[in-house]
Protein backbone atom coordinates (compact mmCIF):
# COMPACT_ATOMS: atom_id res chain seq x y z
CA UNK A 1 0.00 0.00 0.00
CA UNK A 2 3.12 1.81 0.53
CA UNK A 3 3.37 2.17 -3.30
CA UNK A 4 -0.15 3.61 -4.23
CA UNK A 5 -1.01 6.98 -4.04
CA UNK A 6 -3.92 8.89 -2.64
CA UNK A 7 -6.11 9.40 -5.12
CA UNK A 8 -6.13 5.71 -5.86
CA UNK A 9 -6.47 4.74 -1.87
CA UNK A 10 -10.10 6.50 -2.55
CA UNK A 11 -10.60 4.97 -5.76
CA UNK A 12 -10.13 1.64 -3.69
CA UNK A 13 -12.07 2.64 -0.68
CA UNK A 14 -15.29 3.66 -2.80
CA UNK A 15 -14.93 0.52 -4.63
CA UNK A 16 -15.32 -1.15 -1.89
CA UNK A 17 -17.92 1.28 0.00
CA UNK A 18 -19.84 -0.21 -3.05
CA UNK A 19 -19.32 -3.56 -2.69
CA UNK A 20 -20.20 -3.88 0.90
CA UNK A 21 -23.39 -1.78 0.14
CA UNK A 22 -24.40 -4.12 -2.87
CA UNK A 23 -24.10 -7.39 -0.93
CA UNK A 24 -25.92 -5.74 1.99
CA UNK A 25 -28.61 -4.95 0.46
CA UNK A 26 -28.66 -8.22 -1.05
CA UNK A 27 -28.33 -9.90 2.60
CA UNK A 28 -31.36 -6.93 4.20
CA UNK A 29 -33.43 -8.49 1.50
CA UNK A 30 -33.15 -11.89 2.19
CA UNK A 31 -33.26 -11.20 5.81
CA UNK A 32 -36.81 -8.89 5.40
CA UNK A 33 -37.95 -12.06 2.89
CA UNK A 34 -37.58 -14.50 5.91
CA UNK A 35 -38.85 -12.22 8.18
CA UNK A 36 -35.88 -11.17 10.43
CA UNK A 37 -36.60 -7.82 10.20
CA UNK A 38 -34.47 -7.16 14.17
CA UNK A 39 -31.25 -8.88 12.44
CA UNK A 40 -31.37 -5.16 10.12
CA UNK A 41 -29.60 -3.31 12.76
CA UNK A 42 -27.22 -6.02 13.58
CA UNK A 43 -25.88 -6.31 9.64
CA UNK A 44 -25.34 -2.82 8.88
CA UNK A 45 -23.41 -2.45 11.57
CA UNK A 46 -21.14 -5.59 10.65
CA UNK A 47 -21.50 -3.75 7.23
CA UNK A 48 -19.93 -0.40 8.49
CA UNK A 49 -17.52 -2.47 10.62
CA UNK A 50 -16.12 -4.28 7.55
CA UNK A 51 -15.87 -1.46 5.71
CA UNK A 52 -13.97 0.65 8.39
CA UNK A 53 -11.30 -2.28 8.72
CA UNK A 54 -10.53 -2.35 4.82
CA UNK A 55 -10.34 1.56 4.87
CA UNK A 56 -8.39 1.59 7.90
CA UNK A 57 -6.42 -1.00 6.22
CA UNK A 58 -5.76 0.61 3.06
CA UNK A 59 -4.41 3.93 4.78
CA UNK A 60 -2.48 2.20 6.84
CA UNK A 61 -4.43 2.50 10.22
CA UNK A 62 -3.04 -0.28 12.13
CA UNK A 63 0.79 0.81 12.56
CA UNK A 64 0.39 0.44 16.20
CA UNK A 65 -0.41 -2.59 17.90
CA UNK A 66 -2.35 0.02 20.42
CA UNK A 67 -4.77 0.86 17.44
CA UNK A 68 -5.36 -2.41 16.28
CA UNK A 69 -6.66 -3.42 20.15
CA UNK A 70 -8.53 -0.21 19.97
CA UNK A 71 -10.29 -1.28 16.89
CA UNK A 72 -11.01 -4.66 18.16
CA UNK A 73 -12.56 -3.61 21.31
CA UNK A 74 -14.40 -1.01 19.40
CA UNK A 75 -15.80 -3.41 17.01
CA UNK A 76 -16.68 -5.95 19.73
CA UNK A 77 -18.58 -3.46 22.22
CA UNK A 78 -20.31 -2.05 18.85
CA UNK A 79 -21.09 -5.48 17.72
CA UNK A 80 -22.34 -6.41 21.61
CA UNK A 81 -25.16 -3.74 21.32
CA UNK A 82 -26.07 -4.39 17.67
CA UNK A 83 -26.88 -7.72 19.06
CA UNK A 84 -28.62 -7.34 22.02
CA UNK A 85 -31.84 -5.94 20.36
CA UNK A 86 -32.05 -10.22 18.26
CA UNK A 87 -30.74 -11.34 21.21
CA UNK A 88 -33.87 -9.82 23.16
CA UNK A 89 -36.25 -10.46 20.73
CA UNK A 90 -35.43 -14.18 20.49
CA UNK A 91 -36.15 -14.46 23.92
CA UNK A 92 -39.61 -12.83 23.57
CA UNK A 93 -40.46 -15.26 20.41
CA UNK A 94 -39.23 -18.31 23.02
CA UNK A 95 -41.93 -17.47 25.07
CA UNK A 96 -45.41 -19.26 24.48
CA UNK A 97 -47.98 -17.67 23.19
CA UNK A 98 -52.08 -18.76 22.83
CA UNK A 99 -53.15 -20.15 19.61
CA UNK A 100 -56.46 -18.39 18.79
CA UNK A 101 -56.90 -19.00 15.41
CA UNK A 102 -60.73 -20.34 15.17
CA UNK A 103 -61.33 -23.09 12.21
CA UNK A 104 -64.98 -22.47 11.55
CA UNK A 105 -64.98 -25.22 9.43
CA UNK A 106 -64.41 -27.78 12.12
CA UNK A 107 -68.41 -26.63 12.83
CA UNK A 108 -69.79 -27.50 9.48
CA UNK A 109 -72.57 -29.30 9.74
CA UNK A 110 -72.87 -32.76 8.22
CA UNK A 111 -69.47 -33.01 8.24
CA UNK A 112 -67.85 -36.20 9.55
CA UNK A 113 -65.11 -34.86 11.15
CA UNK A 114 -67.44 -31.48 12.41
CA UNK A 115 -66.74 -30.83 16.20
CA UNK A 116 -70.52 -30.03 16.32
CA UNK A 117 -73.11 -31.44 19.39
CA UNK A 118 -76.28 -33.26 18.48
CA UNK A 119 -78.85 -33.83 19.94
CA UNK A 120 -79.56 -37.57 21.32
CA UNK A 121 -83.07 -37.75 20.15
CA UNK A 122 -84.71 -36.89 16.89
CA UNK A 123 -85.16 -33.26 16.36
CA UNK A 124 -89.05 -32.55 17.05
CA UNK A 125 -88.88 -30.44 13.90
CA UNK A 126 -87.52 -30.76 10.20
CA UNK A 127 -87.72 -27.88 7.79
CA UNK A 128 -87.83 -27.74 4.23
CA UNK A 129 -87.32 -25.45 1.54
CA UNK A 130 -87.90 -22.61 1.84
CA UNK A 131 -84.67 -22.58 4.69
CA UNK A 132 -83.95 -19.71 6.39
CA UNK A 133 -80.81 -18.31 5.84
CA UNK A 134 -78.94 -17.59 8.70
CA UNK A 135 -75.70 -15.43 9.59
CA UNK A 136 -74.11 -14.39 12.76
CA UNK A 137 -71.58 -14.01 15.39
CA UNK A 138 -68.26 -16.50 14.55
CA UNK A 139 -68.80 -17.30 19.06
CA UNK A 140 -72.22 -18.41 17.96
CA UNK A 141 -71.74 -20.20 14.79
CA UNK A 142 -71.29 -23.74 17.01
CA UNK A 143 -74.82 -23.36 18.27
CA UNK A 144 -77.07 -22.33 15.45
CA UNK A 145 -75.11 -24.50 13.48
CA UNK A 146 -76.07 -27.10 15.48
CA UNK A 147 -79.56 -26.07 15.19
CA UNK A 148 -79.24 -26.04 11.51
CA UNK A 149 -77.66 -30.01 11.88
CA UNK A 150 -80.78 -30.82 13.63
CA UNK A 151 -83.88 -29.38 11.84
CA UNK A 152 -81.89 -28.79 8.29
CA UNK A 153 -82.23 -31.01 5.46
CA UNK A 154 -78.93 -32.86 5.11
CA UNK A 155 -76.34 -31.47 2.54
CA UNK A 156 -73.71 -29.23 1.61
CA UNK A 157 -73.52 -26.12 4.66
CA UNK A 158 -70.42 -23.85 3.49
CA UNK A 159 -69.58 -21.17 6.30
CA UNK A 160 -69.13 -17.99 3.82
CA UNK A 161 -71.95 -18.68 0.89
CA UNK A 162 -74.94 -20.96 2.04
CA UNK A 163 -78.16 -21.29 4.32
CA UNK A 164 -76.22 -21.33 7.21
CA UNK A 165 -73.30 -18.86 7.03
CA UNK A 166 -70.62 -16.94 9.15
CA UNK A 167 -69.77 -13.50 8.61
CA UNK A 168 -68.66 -11.86 11.71
CA UNK A 169 -71.68 -9.13 13.53
CA UNK A 170 -70.77 -6.29 11.77
CA UNK A 171 -71.30 -7.93 8.28
CA UNK A 172 -74.59 -10.62 9.69
CA UNK A 173 -76.07 -6.97 10.80
CA UNK A 174 -75.25 -5.51 7.38
CA UNK A 175 -77.03 -8.79 5.49
CA UNK A 176 -79.79 -8.46 7.78
CA UNK A 177 -80.38 -4.82 6.91
CA UNK A 178 -80.03 -5.27 3.50
CA UNK A 179 -82.54 -8.25 3.23
CA UNK A 180 -79.52 -11.25 2.59
CA UNK A 181 -80.38 -13.54 5.31
CA UNK A 182 -83.39 -13.70 7.45
CA UNK A 183 -82.27 -14.22 10.98
CA UNK A 184 -78.87 -13.76 12.61
CA UNK A 185 -77.66 -14.36 16.08
CA UNK A 186 -75.63 -11.97 17.57
CA UNK A 187 -75.77 -9.63 21.03
CA UNK A 188 -76.94 -6.27 20.41
CA UNK A 189 -76.43 -4.29 17.54
CA UNK A 190 -74.28 -0.67 18.54
CA UNK A 191 -75.99 2.75 18.68
CA UNK A 192 -74.64 3.58 14.81
CA UNK A 193 -76.05 -0.19 13.95
CA UNK A 194 -79.43 0.74 15.26
CA UNK A 195 -79.35 4.32 13.59
CA UNK A 196 -78.99 2.49 10.33
CA UNK A 197 -81.10 0.37 10.57
CA UNK A 198 -83.75 3.20 11.33
CA UNK A 199 -82.56 5.11 8.50
CA UNK A 200 -82.63 2.12 6.21
CA UNK A 201 -86.52 1.86 7.56
CA UNK A 202 -85.90 -1.55 8.77
CA UNK A 203 -87.33 -2.65 12.04
CA UNK A 204 -85.46 -5.57 14.07
CA UNK A 205 -87.10 -7.99 15.95
CA UNK A 206 -84.88 -9.55 19.13
CA UNK A 207 -85.85 -12.76 20.79
CA UNK A 208 -83.24 -13.57 23.53
CA UNK A 209 -82.82 -17.24 23.86
CA UNK A 210 -79.21 -17.60 26.05
CA UNK A 211 -76.84 -15.66 28.08
CA UNK A 212 -73.17 -15.27 28.31
CA UNK A 213 -70.77 -13.35 30.07
CA UNK A 214 -68.75 -10.19 28.71
CA UNK A 215 -64.72 -11.52 30.13
CA UNK A 216 -61.59 -9.65 30.58
CA UNK A 217 -58.26 -11.42 30.55
CA UNK A 218 -54.77 -11.17 31.03
CA UNK A 219 -51.47 -13.18 31.00
CA UNK A 220 -50.61 -16.15 33.54
CA UNK A 221 -47.94 -14.74 34.60
CA UNK A 222 -50.00 -11.34 35.47
CA UNK A 223 -50.22 -11.30 39.07
CA UNK A 224 -53.77 -9.29 39.17
CA UNK A 225 -56.94 -12.86 39.26
CA UNK A 226 -59.54 -9.71 39.23
CA UNK A 227 -60.63 -6.75 39.34
CA UNK A 228 -63.53 -4.46 40.12
CA UNK A 229 -66.22 -2.80 37.68
CA UNK A 230 -65.24 0.44 38.36
CA UNK A 231 -61.35 -0.56 37.64
CA UNK A 232 -62.17 -2.24 34.63
CA UNK A 233 -64.08 1.61 33.93
CA UNK A 234 -61.26 3.09 34.88
CA UNK A 235 -58.89 1.30 32.64
CA UNK A 236 -60.67 1.75 29.61
CA UNK A 237 -61.56 5.51 30.19
CA UNK A 238 -57.94 6.00 30.43
CA UNK A 239 -58.09 7.44 34.55
CA UNK A 240 -55.70 4.19 35.70
CA UNK A 241 -53.02 3.66 33.32
CA UNK A 242 -50.64 1.53 35.09
CA UNK A 243 -51.12 -2.08 37.45
CA UNK A 244 -49.74 -0.37 40.51
CA UNK A 245 -52.95 1.25 40.66
CA UNK A 246 -54.63 -2.13 41.04
CA UNK A 247 -52.16 -3.82 43.13
CA UNK A 248 -49.86 -5.27 40.44
CA UNK A 249 -47.24 -4.04 39.61
CA UNK A 250 -45.26 -0.98 38.44
CA UNK A 251 -45.74 -1.49 34.74
CA UNK A 252 -47.87 0.70 32.06
CA UNK A 253 -51.36 -1.19 31.16
CA UNK A 254 -51.71 -1.74 27.95
CA UNK A 255 -55.51 -1.78 26.99
CA UNK A 256 -56.52 -3.52 23.69
CA UNK A 257 -59.92 -2.61 22.01
CA UNK A 258 -61.83 -3.63 19.01
CA UNK A 259 -63.54 -1.83 15.98
CA UNK A 260 -66.77 0.01 16.16
CA UNK A 261 -69.98 -2.40 15.36
CA UNK A 262 -68.25 -5.60 16.85
CA UNK A 263 -70.36 -7.45 19.02
CA UNK A 264 -67.68 -7.44 22.32
CA UNK A 265 -66.30 -3.70 21.23
CA UNK A 266 -70.41 -2.85 21.80
CA UNK A 267 -70.35 -4.61 25.00
CA UNK A 268 -67.85 -2.88 25.99
CA UNK A 269 -69.52 0.44 25.11
CA UNK A 270 -73.02 -1.34 26.98
CA UNK A 271 -70.58 -1.53 30.17
CA UNK A 272 -69.17 1.87 30.14
CA UNK A 273 -72.41 3.81 29.73
CA UNK A 274 -71.89 7.35 29.69
CA UNK A 275 -68.12 7.01 30.68
CA UNK A 276 -66.05 8.24 27.37
CA UNK A 277 -63.91 5.42 26.12
CA UNK A 278 -60.09 6.23 25.31
CA UNK A 279 -59.22 6.69 21.89
CA UNK A 280 -56.93 3.97 21.38
CA UNK A 281 -53.68 4.03 19.41
CA UNK A 282 -54.41 2.43 15.72
CA UNK A 283 -51.99 -0.78 17.12
CA UNK A 284 -54.07 -1.62 20.11
CA UNK A 285 -57.23 -2.23 17.69
CA UNK A 286 -57.14 -6.00 17.23
CA UNK A 287 -59.89 -6.59 14.18
CA UNK A 288 -60.79 -10.41 14.73
CA UNK A 289 -62.25 -11.75 18.42
CA UNK A 290 -59.65 -14.53 18.34
CA UNK A 291 -56.70 -11.47 17.27
CA UNK A 292 -57.34 -9.43 20.50
CA UNK A 293 -56.26 -12.98 22.46
CA UNK A 294 -53.43 -13.35 20.04
CA UNK A 295 -52.62 -9.78 20.18
CA UNK A 296 -52.32 -9.74 23.86
CA UNK A 297 -50.45 -12.78 23.67
CA UNK A 298 -47.66 -12.22 21.32
CA UNK A 299 -47.19 -8.85 23.25
CA UNK A 300 -46.35 -11.43 25.37
CA UNK A 301 -47.73 -9.31 27.81
CA UNK A 302 -44.82 -8.47 30.26
CA UNK A 303 -47.66 -8.90 32.62
CA UNK A 304 -49.29 -5.60 31.34
CA UNK A 305 -51.91 -6.15 28.64
CA UNK A 306 -55.46 -6.79 28.82
CA UNK A 307 -58.16 -7.70 26.48
CA UNK A 308 -61.75 -8.62 26.32
CA UNK A 309 -64.13 -11.27 24.58
CA UNK A 310 -66.97 -13.47 25.84
CA UNK A 311 -66.69 -16.26 28.07
CA UNK A 312 -67.80 -19.38 25.54
CA UNK A 313 -65.22 -18.10 22.70
CA UNK A 314 -62.48 -18.02 25.12
CA UNK A 315 -62.41 -21.25 26.57
CA UNK A 316 -64.42 -23.08 24.53
CA UNK A 317 -63.61 -22.40 20.90
CA UNK A 318 -60.05 -21.07 21.38
CA UNK A 319 -59.39 -23.18 24.76
CA UNK A 320 -56.17 -22.26 26.09
CA UNK A 321 -53.55 -22.09 29.25
CA UNK A 322 -51.87 -19.05 28.64
CA UNK A 323 -54.28 -16.40 29.77
CA UNK A 324 -56.88 -16.28 32.33
CA UNK A 325 -60.30 -14.62 32.72
CA UNK A 326 -60.27 -11.78 35.58
CA UNK A 327 -62.96 -12.13 38.17
CA UNK A 328 -64.86 -9.20 38.19
CA UNK A 329 -66.06 -8.18 41.72
CA UNK A 330 -65.15 -11.13 42.61
CA UNK A 331 -66.52 -13.80 40.84
CA UNK A 332 -65.58 -15.61 38.79
CA UNK A 333 -67.20 -15.67 34.81
CA UNK A 334 -68.70 -19.60 34.78
CA UNK A 335 -71.80 -21.06 33.23
CA UNK A 336 -72.99 -21.21 37.25
CA UNK A 337 -72.66 -17.75 37.83
CA UNK A 338 -74.05 -16.41 34.71
CA UNK A 339 -77.41 -18.73 35.56
CA UNK A 340 -77.13 -17.28 38.81
CA UNK A 341 -76.53 -13.66 38.27
CA UNK A 342 -73.79 -13.11 40.48
CA UNK A 343 -71.26 -12.34 37.61
CA UNK A 344 -72.01 -8.76 36.77
CA UNK A 345 -71.29 -8.38 33.29
CA UNK A 346 -73.65 -11.12 31.81
CA UNK A 347 -76.15 -10.24 29.02
CA UNK A 348 -78.77 -11.67 26.53
CA UNK A 349 -77.71 -12.61 23.63
CA UNK A 350 -80.33 -13.22 20.11
CA UNK A 351 -81.92 -14.51 16.91
CA UNK A 352 -82.83 -11.02 15.24
CA UNK A 353 -85.19 -10.92 12.43
CA UNK A 354 -86.26 -7.66 10.20
CA UNK A 355 -89.64 -8.69 8.76
CA UNK A 356 -88.25 -11.90 6.71
CA UNK A 357 -91.85 -13.83 4.98
CA UNK A 358 -90.22 -17.20 5.00
CA UNK A 359 -92.51 -18.97 6.59
CA UNK A 360 -89.75 -21.28 8.41
CA UNK A 361 -88.49 -18.67 10.01
CA UNK A 362 -91.01 -18.38 12.97
CA UNK A 363 -90.76 -22.44 13.35
CA UNK A 364 -87.15 -22.43 13.62
CA UNK A 365 -87.07 -19.60 16.81
CA UNK A 366 -90.31 -21.52 18.26
CA UNK A 367 -87.84 -24.51 18.15
CA UNK A 368 -85.02 -22.80 19.50
CA UNK A 369 -86.92 -21.38 22.66
CA UNK A 370 -88.34 -25.13 22.94
CA UNK A 371 -87.05 -27.67 26.03
CA UNK A 372 -85.43 -29.35 22.54
CA UNK A 373 -83.54 -25.81 21.27
CA UNK A 374 -83.09 -24.64 24.97
CA UNK A 375 -81.38 -27.80 26.04
CA UNK A 376 -78.71 -27.75 22.68
CA UNK A 377 -77.81 -24.27 24.11
CA UNK A 378 -76.79 -26.09 27.01
CA UNK A 379 -75.10 -28.57 25.58
CA UNK A 380 -73.15 -26.41 22.98
CA UNK A 381 -72.03 -24.81 26.55
CA UNK A 382 -73.92 -21.53 26.75
CA UNK A 383 -76.76 -20.88 29.30
CA UNK A 384 -80.30 -21.53 27.96
CA UNK A 385 -82.98 -18.88 28.75
CA UNK A 386 -85.32 -21.49 29.81
CA UNK A 387 -84.08 -24.41 32.34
Amino acid sequence: MNQISTPQKIFFVIFILIVIAFCTFGVLLFTLLLGGLYYIPLIITIALLLFLLFAFMIFQFFKTKKRKIGFALFSVIVLMAASSWPIYQAYIDSIPTVSTEVDVFQYVPFEESSKLVSLEEESTLKLSEPLPIIDGATAFYPLYAAFAQATYPEKEYMPYESEVMVNTTPYAYENLMYGKVDMIFVFEPSKEQMEKAKKLGVELTFTPIGKESFVFFVNQKNEIDGLTLDQIKDIYSGKITNWKDVGGKNVPIRAYQRPEGSGSQTALQALMKDVPIMEAPRENIAAGMGEIINRVSEYRNFENSIGYTFRYYSQEMVGNNQIKLLSIDGVEPTKETIRSGEYPITMDFYIVTAGSDNPNVQKFIDWVLSPQGQGLVEKVGYVPMKE
